[in-house]
């Protein structure tokens, strides 16, 4: 890091008070929820086409001839799944808004060199929640089979619609904030709060800290979901450890060719 690139980053950071820092993060905080309501407005709009989209999943467990059908047990129940739909649809649309407004908040602390990697994170933190979202929706008809058998044959599955959606909004959730795992890690070594050295001498704690937390995160706790997480996070770890190696190489040769 140059001296130049040093004071320009303190300068910058400087230019706010404690004061202004929090204004500032009031005024990303509104733009995040003002987002997230117009995302749930369309989430309440195009209900029947999400509702419909959702319950496949739990339609492709069934045996041909079977109704694919959730059962009210509660007259309200109907409108509190709706506006469940909406608030997470909100948030799911709102993603990338709520993305940049992070990034917009803590980008005067960082060095000008650092900044370019704006729209890098932005766009990989989008798709990898999508990512993660896909993947998913994929595991839940195996999950959902898995959980089925696992009881016997002695137990009919009538599934109440917010039993039902609660756990695929869940798991969709679970592996698209597990799939932000990478962001994290690459991101706290940009600002220097962590080193890849640091996840290199962890590798054996990280393994077991994975499945943990992919074991609380996740609704189902079938060693089919346990697994189908726990292997991308720890392809991720250790992607974010060859990006710091990377990037420490990188400064050393810059550092080499200055002198």
């Amino acid at each position: 890091m140059s001296a130049v690139a040093e004071g320009d980053g303190l300068a910058e950071a400087g230019q706010m008070t404690m004061m202004e820092h929090l204004a500032e993060l009031r005024r990303r905080l509104i733009i995040s929820f003002v987002s997230i309501g117009v995302g749930a407005i369309a989430g309440w709009v195009l209900y029947p086409q999400i509702i419909e989209f959702l319950l496949e999943p739990y339609c492709d467990t069934l045996e041909a001839g079977e109704q694919c059908q959730l059962y009210v047990r509660n007259p309200l129940e109907p409108f509190s799944v709706r506006l469940t739909i909406a608030g997470y649809g909100g948030i799911i649309v709102a993603m990338p808004m709520i993305l940049w407004q992070f990034w917009r908040f803590v980008a005067p602390g960082l060095y000008s060199h650092e900044k370019r990697y704006a729209v890098p994170f932005i766009v990989a933190g989008v798709l990898l929640f999508f990512l993660g979202a896909g993947l998913a929706y994929w595991s839940i008809p195996r999950a959902l089979a898995f959980l089925g058998e696992v009881g016997g044959d002695d137990f009919t599955e009538l599934f109440a619609p917010g039993d039902y959606l609660g756990f695929v909004i869940k798991m969709i959730v679970a592996f698209g904030i597990g799939f932000e795992f990478p962001i994290l890690l690459i991101f706290l070594q940009i600002l220097g709060i962590l080193q890849y050295r640091s996840l290199t001498n962890g590798r054996q704690y990280a393994i077991v800290g994975i499945v943990v937390l992919v074991a609380v995160i996740t609704p189902s706790g079938d060693p089919f979901t346990l697994m189908i997480l726990s292997v991308p996070m720890y392809l991720f770890y250790e992607t974010s450890i060859a990006f710091g190696w990377i990037r420490e190489r990188r400064a050393r040769k810059r550092s080499s060719t200055a002198t």
